[in-house]
């Protein structure tokens, strides 16, 4: 019933005329008005004279001041009433942390609604309330909820910050722009806000798009490691299947060879057993011979002896045994073919390995399409822009269409027929005017051939190339991060050169040159060849 009551008075009954706000500690004049307590000594402390702020009635002494009980009590009542107002408010609720609290709220703190910016003080629905309704304070700045209200008013003039200047970068108040920035570019922090706003969001837009890109950039790293994870264990299972391949070769010729020697050995002890047996037996007839002579040697018979002499002095039959041995080194031409054997069997995986590699290449197969903007005007493009025959002689080239900044890339060109041709890649910022030398410090990784049998890998300096077969058609392959640029012999399945170590900062184009017809010796056309899958 006390705060039915309450509500029954108005509002402004409350109000101290001075802060504007609920009486503290009420305290009445002599004339009957009635302050805060420490509003009204403020008043009297800053003025010479003491007087009502009201009546303007005039004390020849300061009053003493005591409490308004009656007063106090109903103030009491009133915030009790607001405070069950507030809470009782659908749209009040306590100030969780992080949101600015009203200022005026006693015990429970609610959600500021407004900030005003001349009182430097924030509101919750009950006390913003005078602001809507009284009209001094209906002229206040309304703000959304801020904290650090004295941040928003000048240091040096005390007066609300209204004002930007372009030309320092500083807001400012009304008193800033008369005294100091009067020839300034200055506008109202309205239009400034609404400026940087739009230079906000288009800055928001250009972070939103740089993330996109790296949050793009990170998916292609991502699936990049994946598939070199992937190769990773291809190339770590083909080459345990080789390394396995050759153990058990070895294996097994070590076995085969151990087999061998052993049979070896089981003849040579077999012919020394025989050899032996036949020399014990000889041994055997000469040792009785000389027990024989022994014996005959020491008699007295003169008969005996000169009869026994003919028959003893004869030696047994013996074989020449000087020419007779046991070969040590039986094993030796054995363990050179077995070696052998192993060395053919490791040239064959070797001869495979290309072939294992290049079909792990074509898997970065493109499309390549030639751009008819950098064709000299003597060459003659085909409708698809795959083949460049030569019409005139002079010296002749072509960049692909498509250009490539990372990643893997291979093409196949067929070079079938012709005497002379450069195949290879070269960077955007080549010289494309007077002649050209092609080496990879003026931006081109190439090889070429030259009088149908001469094949150069154009390194500066050249390096001469000494191919088993003329290749009839050849693979391009480039890993632009490795800085590696390969040519196969495509039908051999065949390394043929790479560049290695090479450090790529530009886009990159597939380059050609079918050079010049040479009588018709070279009138073959340069075709970039489809990638047959297998």
């Amino acid at each position: 019933r006390d705060i039915q009551t309450v509500f029954l008075l108005s509002e402004e009954q409350f109000l101290c005329s001075i802060c504007l706000d609920v009486f503290t500690e009420p305290v009445s004049t002599p004339c009957g008005h009635n302050f805060c307590k420490a509003c009204i000594r403020q008043y009297w402390d800053s003025s010479d004279l003491c007087q009502c702020p009201m009546c303007k009635e005039k004390f020849y002494s300061r009053p003493e001041l005591r409490i308004n009980t009656f007063i106090s009590e109903m103030v009491a009542q009133f915030r009790k009433s607001v405070q069950w107002k507030a809470t009782s408010s659908p749209g009040q609720r306590p100030a969780k942390p992080g949101e600015v609290s009203c200022d005026f709220c006693t015990g429970m703190k609610l959600k500021a609604l407004k900030s005003c910016l001349v009182c430097q003080t924030s509101y919750c629905e009950t006390h913003l309330e005078p602001h809507q309704r009284v009209p001094v304070l209906k002229r206040h700045k309304l703000v959304n909820p801020v904290e650090n209200l004295e941040d928003r008013m000048c240091k040096k003039h005390e007066r609300l910050l209204e004002l930007f200047c372009r030309t320092d970068q500083t807001c400012l108040c009304v008193l800033c722009l008369k005294t100091d920035h009067m020839t300034h570019d200055t506008v109202p922090l309205e239009e400034e806000y609404g400026e940087k706003m739009a230079k906000l969001g288009k800055m928001m837009a250009e972070v939103e798009q740089k993330m996109h890109t790296h949050f793009r950039k990170v998916k292609e790293i991502k699936y990049s490691v994946e598939l070199s994870k992937r190769e990773a264990e291809r190339e770590i299972s083909d080459s345990v299947q080789v390394f396995t391949a050759l153990v058990r070769s070895i294996e097994r010729s070590q076995v085969e060879l151990i087999e061998v020697i052993e049979e070896k050995q089981k003849a040579a002890e077999m012919q020394a057993e025989g050899l032996i047996k036949e020399l014990e037996q000889e041994i055997t007839e000469l040792q009785r011979r000389s027990t024989e002579l022994e014996q005959l040697s020491h008699t007295e018979d003169h008969l005996l002896l000169l009869q026994s002499v003919p028959s003893l002095c004869t030696p047994p039959p013996t074989k020449d045994w000087s020419e007779i041995s046991v070969h040590s080194d039986l094993c030796v031409e054995t363990v050179w073919r077995v070696v052998f054997q192993l060395k053919e069997t490791l040239n064959k995986e070797m001869e495979k390995l290309p072939e294992v590699k290049l079909k792990r290449i074509q898997q970065y197969a493109v499309d390549v399409t030639l751009d008819p903007d950098t064709a000299h005007h003597e060459l003659i493009m085909s409708g698809d822009g795959k083949n460049k025959p030569v019409r005139f002689s002079t010296c002749l080239c072509i960049l692909g269409k498509e250009s490539f900044s990372s990643g893997r890339f291979y093409y196949e060109v067929t070079v079938k027929g012709k005497t002379n041709w450069d195949l290879g890649v070269a960077r955007e910022s080549i010289t494309r005017k007077g002649p050209i030398t092609l080496n990879p410090k003026n931006g081109y990784w190439t090889v070429w051939l030259r009088k149908g049998n001469e094949y150069k890998a154009l390194a500066g300096p050249s390096v001469l190339l000494s191919l088993r077969e003329k290749p009839q058609k050849v693979g391009v392959f480039v890993d632009y991060e490795e800085g590696q640029v390969s040519f196969y012999d495509v039908e051999a399945r065949s390394h043929i050169y790479s560049f290695t170590g090479c450090t790529f900062t530009e886009k990159l184009y597939p380059y050609f040159s079918p050079n010049v017809n040479d009588g018709g010796e070279n009138s073959g056309p340069l075709i970039i060849s489809p990638i047959l899958s297998e």
